[in-house]
């Protein structure tokens, strides 16, 4: 068996669904327009630049969830799948996520965003195992607006992804062949351990890096 391990975001979605769902939030006037977009839009560039701090960014997005109920936060986010997620799922990447499967392969998202945004994407994917930042919960089900754990950004993404093999009972050597498939420079540290490291509609800096290393490149939604 192979393992096949993709990015979310700009990767398998042309769309950054972290973003977008603040941009819904604003838009729907769920949050104050004026400050929640000039602070989404700031955290954006700066995970752009390579240079987001993963935790104040996760405390600024859950603690925007924990203003609401569970079963208004669901209602609002299948809202934001049927408005924002369904028209960009792309055939392309469903194709290739369908090759993996067909192949036998064990298949996983490994994004940054939170595991409420990615949870509803991963499962219209087809994806079963999902490996994303983890918001803490109360009895109810409510988001309380804080992590657990560490973020799964950069560094991160390794952390997570060999703890979640452990508790399969593998380790990432147990795989004949690894392949992680991104768009950003900000997943070099998992995908320069792996195998197979694929550039996935990369960004500047990834692309650079990836001709330099002999790394194969694909694009998923302009060919």
């Amino acid at each position: 068996m192979n393992l096949a391990l993709f990015d979310l975001d700009h990767t398998l979605l042309p769309i950054d669904s972290d973003f977008e769902w603040g941009q819904f939030l604003v838009r729907t006037g769920a949050v104050d327009a004026v400050e929640y977009d000039r602070r989404n839009k700031a955290f954006f560039a700066q995970y752009q630049a390579g240079t987001l701090d993963p935790v104040e960014y996760l405390e600024f997005t859950l603690g925007t969830l924990a203003r609401f109920p569970r079963p208004q936060l669901d209602a609002m986010h299948a809202q934001y799948m049927a408005e924002v997620v369904t028209p960009a799922l792309h055939p392309a990447a469903r194709a290739l996520l369908k090759k993996h499967a067909d192949a036998g392969d064990l298949v996983a998202i490994v994004t940054a965003t939170n595991h409420f945004v990615t949870a509803p994407i991963a499962r219209a994917l087809g994806v079963e195992h999902l490996i994303a930042a983890m918001p803490e919960l109360d009895a109810d089900g409510n988001l309380t607006g804080k992590l657990l754990g560490t973020p799964t950004q950069g560094p991160g993404k390794i952390v997570h992804t060999k703890a979640w093999l452990e508790k399969m009972g593998k380790t990432l050597e147990d795989f004949d062949t690894v392949y992680f498939y991104s768009d950003s420079h900000n997943d070099l540290p998992l995908m320069s351990i792996v195998s197979h490291p694929v550039a996935t509609n990369p960004n500047e800096k990834l692309k650079t890096h990836a001709a330099a290393n002999g790394w194969p490149l694909i694009d998923l939604f302009n060919d």
